[in-house]
């Protein structure tokens, strides 16, 4: 409990911009399928020291240990295609694919939930601090002219805040332009109507 007193700021992790993030999204996933999962341990690293959760650390060995196993086992196997077995193709092909499959969709799930959890940057001139709603007060009119004391309210910081209301076009001036398109109509066809006569002639 912080009292009466103003809030204290909390450190604010900054967030790269979304050109950002997605440039190194394109770049960790292309560089995970160009290797055939080999280094797909590169997002899982992104992505435990963006997060800093301790399931991504362990979800970061434990690729790392998958890739390890399939270097071994492509090592293993014999480099002409007529040795090596139906069995063992089949094993190295759902290894990679499952290896690919399961680090590029949990990376990019993890990341872009992390990143929203995080919120999206303010726009730039955006108020930090939201301006407490404005109050209409009803007066009596043998109240209005007795000094009150001033209030202060402290802003709700779990309601958002109401944008301003649109301004809506006054009637008048929609009546003006009304009249100045249909003018320019006639004139179009005054004018289209005075060339096809002149065509004519």
């Amino acid at each position: 409990m912080h009292g009466y007193g103003p809030m204290p700021q909390q450190p604010t992790t900054s967030r790269p911009s979304p050109a950002t993030l997605t440039t190194v999204r394109v770049i960790l996933v292309a560089l995970t399928v160009l290797s055939c999962g080999l280094l797909g341990w590169a997002p899982m690293l992104r992505l435990a020291i963006v997060t800093r959760k301790p399931r991504d650390w362990f979800l970061l060995v434990v690729v790392l240990a998958l890739n390890i196993g399939l270097f071994v086992f492509i090592m293993a196997t014999p480099d002409d295609p007529d040795q090596m077995s139906d069995a063992a193709a089949l094993l190295m092909m759902l290894w990679i694919l499952g290896l690919l499959a399961g680090v590029i969709t949990y990376y990019l799930y993890a990341e872009i939930r992390h990143y929203n959890t995080l919120g999206a940057p303010a726009p730039y001139g955006a108020p930090v601090h939201p301006a407490p709603p404005y109050q209409q007060q009803h007066l009596a009119p043998h109240q209005q002219h007795q000094p009150r004391p001033q209030q202060h309210q402290q802003p709700n910081p779990y309601t958002a805040p109401t944008p301003p209301p649109t301004p809506k076009p006054a009637p008048q001036r929609l009546d003006q332009v009304r009249a100045e398109l249909d003018e320019l109509s006639d004139y179009l066809r005054k004018e289209n109507k005075d060339s096809r006569d002149g065509e004519g002639r």
